[in-house]
């Protein structure tokens, strides 16, 4: 790294870089606003008081309340599912077609990778963007690490060689998340703004070698108002053990049926976390990333569609490595979780000025996708409960709070509802090619137990520390596939 590209790194401001900006009232820097503490406030007041007026009621209320928001939740995902079966909204980009195009047209690519703590796995990182087809003058690859991470420079330093990767210390500061590397890199990259392409990597990603070209041939066929394209994600250890199959059908039904079908329906995307294809210039307007929202990729996607710029999805692969440990499962997704709560807490401060943007139907997607997916993993383990104590025990209080009109709606989504998920997810697993899929596709259930454990984790943390990072350990996998990358790597 030159001395210029030190002096930048040294004088950029904590938060975010001088070329950008992002609107204070679209950072989750402030997890609850002044309106939102009142109206919170506000409503649990209304509650105690109408709660002593008549409990039985108040108690109905509620119940009925979250029973139409599990059901709505439900049929949204179900809704897009079946869109997506029919009619998907992918975009797809022959192995022609993307060598076809001339290097000299091709636009600067930047290649954002931030890693922390991945000594074990730079080396088959970089052997990894190694393959990508570019040609290497308009290739711009940054590897950003937290400048007191030793370890992974070190290793980094020792396999990058004269592959052009370079390597960008993130200079500490708060909070240390990976969207503020982001920024950082950002702000660092080359080519022409107007013209330049961005995408992000993560640690363990193994992309395919013809992505960045298929992202070009793909922006230049849909136009200016397209200004992201989302790759799906896979894993390469599916076979593992039973968490790494639960986790591999969950992300065929996100990446292969349910974005596809909220592109169809128009709605807000929340992007993926990785390989994610920009146009630099629309990413700059929007400000970039969030360092504070822990899915900083979720909440671009929301103010992408906001700003009304459009994304699809793009037919090419890249596979991660699935967490196979629980802890570290349940570290990961309880980020997730917490990161939906902030992105939909910062887009729901203006609701008015939301369903201005987006529109009545992108408002309720909104919602219903964003909103509903902790909603529901919170709402889950009180429903279950309920259930199983009826019938257990058949208490009274069961019987006042659930009259018929209400019982036969919550029977609904009970057989309903999880049938049709457990269904869902054995097309997924069945579209995945893999029998072992869908025998741990019928063992869903108890994936949603782990769903339910990290949401209630994300929300006491959402309280407490609602930009703290919890780091998600790699490099647990041991299959053949990692080992071949491991020699080549070597």
């Amino acid at each position: 790294m030159n001395r210029r590209q030190t002096a930048r790194l040294r004088t950029s401001r904590p938060k975010r870089p001088r070329s950008f900006s992002l609107a204070t009232e679209l950072s989750a820097d402030v997890t609850f606003t002044r309106g939102q503490i009142i109206a919170i406030r506000a409503t649990a007041v209304v509650a105690i008081v109408l709660l002593v007026v008549n409990a039985a009621a108040t108690i109905i209320a509620v119940v009925a309340a979250a029973t139409l928001l599990y059901l709505g939740a439900l049929a949204f995902r179900m809704r897009a599912f079946a869109i997506s079966l029919n009619d998907p909204d992918v975009v797809e980009v022959t192995d022609e077609e993307a060598r076809s195009v001339w290097d000299r047209t091709l636009p600067i690519y930047t290649v954002l990778v931030p890693a922390y703590r991945e000594p074990e796995v730079i080396g088959k990182l970089i052997h990894r963007l190694k393959q990508l087809d570019y040609p290497a003058d308009r290739l711009d690859v940054k590897l950003l690490l937290e400048e007191d991470d030793s370890e992974t420079i070190a290793a980094a330093e020792s396999a990058v060689g004269q592959s052009g990767i370079e390597i960008i210390r993130i200079p500490y500061s708060e909070p240390r998340t990976k969207p503020k590397a982001l920024n950082v890199g950002l702000g660092l990259a080359r080519g022409r703004s107007a013209t330049g392409l961005v995408t992000i990597y993560d640690a363990e990603d193994e992309p395919d070698p013809l992505q960045l070209r298929r992202a070009v041939v793909a922006f230049r066929r849909l136009g200016p108002s397209v200004a992201c394209l989302q790759a799906k994600l896979a894993y390469h250890n599916a076979q593992q053990n039973l968490i790494t199959r639960w986790f591999t059908v969950e992300y065929a039904m996100w990446f292969s049926q349910l974005l596809p079908g909220l592109v169809r329906e128009g709605t807000p995307l929340p992007l993926g976390g990785t390989s994610n294809h920009f146009r630099r210039s629309v990413l700059e307007s929007v400000g970039a990333w969030d360092p504070y929202n822990v899915t900083e990729d979720a909440d671009l996607g929301i103010r992408l569609h906001r700003a009304g710029h459009r994304t699809h999805v793009l037919e090419t692969v890249t596979l991660e490595e699935a967490n196979s440990d629980f802890v570290n499962w349940v570290k990961q997704r309880s980020r997730w979780y917490k990161g939906y709560m902030q992105t939909w807490l910062v887009h729901m401060r203006h609701p008015r000025q939301l369903w201005r943007e987006v529109g009545g139907w992108g408002f309720v997607g909104f919602n219903l996708f964003v909103g509903g997916t902790p909603l529901l993993a919170l709402l889950n383990p009180v429903f279950w409960t309920m259930t199983v104590a009826w019938f257990l025990f058949r208490p009274e209080f069961i019987v006042t709070i659930f009259p018929g009109w209400l019982y036969y709606v919550s029977l609904l989504c009970l057989l309903l509802g999880n049938f049709a998920f457990v269904y869902a997810s054995m097309v997924a697993a069945r579209a995945a090619g893999s029998p072992a899929l869908v025998i741990a596709a019928l063992l869903s259930p108890v994936y949603w137990v782990m769903m339910s454990i990290a949401a209630v984790k994300a929300l006491i943390q959402l309280v407490h520390a609602p930009s703290f990072w919890e780091k998600t350990s790699h490099g647990l996998d041991q299959s053949d596939h990692d080992r071949v990358l491991e020699r080549a790597a070597a």
